[in-house]
């Protein structure tokens, strides 16, 4: 097992608080206080789980910069008070950002019993595969 640093663990809090706060401000009709906290408290606990070096190289790199442009917009607007189209490009500069991801995340998910199976049903399974399979690159 990997160890990991008191501030790795500390990242790790405020990346569930982040997503925490950023779904109660969803729920809560796209409250603009709650998705503003959850988005702070997300790129912070990213910052301290994989290092501030290594966040600047991830949300900076060349190919990423579209991700990036449209995530950080999709806060500044959430602050200007447009929540709903705030959280929409946030959404799509999140899914630029994180493609890359995708098909790690899907195949651990699939080796977790009853999620992998939940993944394994008729309508899911299509999609499950086109996410899973890694190959395809969303621009």
């Amino acid at each position: 097992m990997l160890p990991i640093s008191d501030f790795q663990k500390i990242g790790i809090g405020l990346t569930g608080f982040g997503t925490f706060f950023l779904l109660l401000g969803m729920l809560l009709f796209f409250d603009t206080a709650l998705l503003a906290i959850g988005n702070i408290l997300f790129i912070s606990g990213l910052a301290f789980v994989i290092g501030m070096e290594r966040t600047y190289r991830f949300f900076f790199q060349r190919h990423k910069m579209k991700g990036t442009a449209a995530f950080v917009g999709g806060m500044l607007v959430v602050l200007v008070g447009w929540p709903v189209i705030g959280m929409c490009v946030e959404l799509y500069g999140f899914v630029l950002l994180f493609s890359g991801f995708f098909p790690v995340a899907i195949s651990f998910i699939r080796r977790i019993p009853v999620l992998g199976m939940v993944l394994d049903l008729p309508g899911i399974s299509t999609l499950v595969a086109k996410i899973g399979d890694g190959s395809h690159q969303m621009v």
